[in-house]
């Protein structure tokens, strides 16, 4: 019936039709903004744990300045015979930006005199001119030199970093010698050195030791951001030998005393250099092995190596500083008006006569000079007059500790004898 009624109508009412047919199918199938918004909405229906791909758009920003660095550091080693001068020269910098760091306060002073193997780390601008400087100074300590901002002159400064200080305890026994005893308790040379000198005035450590003495330290390790950094002082030590105790404790002043509170310090050291062995005691009748005959030897042969710092027995004022061929070069020091000592066969004499010299200051140095047979330091010790043995005659004791001192000593005194206790409790326990 359509069909036929389609056929009857004129040729361009047919065409017409069929045309308004094909666009109102079109209109039909095209979907609608709610069909394809209800589609969308399925697809964000996503499985729970499955990741997928995600588009973000993002906006355009605008760029943002970001400062250039101020300048690389380069790390400079300093050499033999370097200056800052030598060095800043090396780094390219101007004699002008030399003079300038040394005139940056008087922090930088410390620059005038370099040492072999410390390291200089300088920065420079962008256009090679100075920027800045740091230098160690110490083991927390850093001098840096840098422009200020608002006068544009260099100005030195020190960054610090604070010293954590722990304490640690090492105790030993003397099997085949002092020395050996130190390295098995894990001690440095410098330790060891250390706990000698501070019992030095009361045990001979050369002739003196014997197997089963032992020793007990408490000691200072150094950190920097929970990082060892090195050791320092020995804070408490006790010391058998042959029997006799002996305790040390360190105060406030550096300075090691009894736990009475007595110096351990006497007015005299035992032994003026720290020497191997003695070659020849003080005795009344020696064959000189030079003039081949018998005499007394009024004093002890101490033997080291060539060039050995000879150090000042006492405080006291140099009377004789001179060579001859029999003593070769050699110092004599007035101590008060009861006492003498000599100091003989000299490498070079460090002091001049009528100087006044300090405990422990260098005098001259070990060699072999005058009438010997190989390299030592004749040492002698007068009393009134009269040659006494070095190594055992009774040397006068120094001040006990300030009396205003004394409370607040005997309090650190009893904290450091109750470690010394506990640290023997705690190796005993561990053998």
């Amino acid at each position: 019936m359509v069909l036929k009624t389609f056929k009857n109508l004129p040729k361009p009412h047919r065409t017409g039709l069929v045309i308004a047919s094909f666009l109102l199918g079109g209109l039909i199938l095209l979907p609608s903004e709610p069909v394809e918004a209800s589609r969308h909405q399925e697809s964000l229906i996503l499985d729970a744990g499955v990741r997928y791909p995600l588009d973000v758009a993002v906006a355009d920003t605008p760029e943002v300045y970001v400062a250039e660095d101020e300048g690389k550091w380069e790390t400079y080693k300093v050499g033999r015979g370097d200056t800052l001068a030598k060095i800043f020269k090396r780094a390219g910098f101007s004699p002008r930006d030399t003079y300038e760091v040394t005139q940056a306060g008087e922090l930088a002073k410390t620059l005038v005199t370099l040492i072999p193997g410390d390291e200089l780390s300088l920065r420079a601008n962008e256009d090679g001119s100075f920027n800045g400087l740091r230098y160690r100074v110490s083991v927390n300590e850093t001098l840096l030199i840098q422009r200020d901002k608002e006068n544009n002159k260099l100005v030195a400064d020190i960054e610090a970093k604070d010293i954590e200080t722990r304490y640690n305890f090492a105790q030993g026994e003397i099997d085949s010698s002092f020395w050996n005893a130190g390295v098995e308790a894990g001690l440095t040379d410098n330790q060891i050195m250390h706990l000698a000198g501070i019992f030095g005035w009361d045990i001979d450590f050369a002739m003196g030791i014997r197997k089963g003495d032992m020793f007990n330290i408490v000691y200072e390790e150094k950190y920097i951001d929970g990082e060892f950094v090195g050791f320092g002082d020995i804070v408490a030590a006790e010391f058998v030998n042959q029997g006799d105790r002996f305790v040390a404790i360190q105060y406030e002043d550096g300075n090691y005393y009894t736990p009475e509170g007595r110096s351990m310090r006497k007015s005299f050291l035992r032994a003026p250099i720290n020497f191997k062995y003695v070659s020849s005691n003080f005795t009344k009748a020696r064959f000189h092995p030079v003039q081949k005959r018998w005499k007394a030897h009024n004093g002890t042969d101490y033997v080291a190596a060539v060039g050995t710092p000879v150090m000042a027995a006492g405080n006291g004022k140099v009377i004789e500083a001179s060579y001859n061929k029999y003593n070769g070069n050699y110092v004599f020091i007035q101590h008060g008006e009861k006492y003498v000592t000599k100091y003989l066969h000299l490498k070079k004499r460090g002091v001049k006569r009528g100087e006044t010299v300090k405990q422990g200051q260098t005098v001259g140095y070990l060699g072999s000079t005058g009438m010997v047979t190989g390299a030592h330091l004749h040492y002698e010790f007068l009393v009134n007059g009269v040659h006494r043995n070095p190594r055992t005659v009774e040397l006068p004791k120094a001040e006990p500790i300030d009396p205003k001192e004394r409370d607040a000593f005997m309090q650190i005194a009893e904290t450091r004898l109750h470690e010394l206790d506990n640290n023997k409790r705690i190796m005993l326990a561990m053998k």
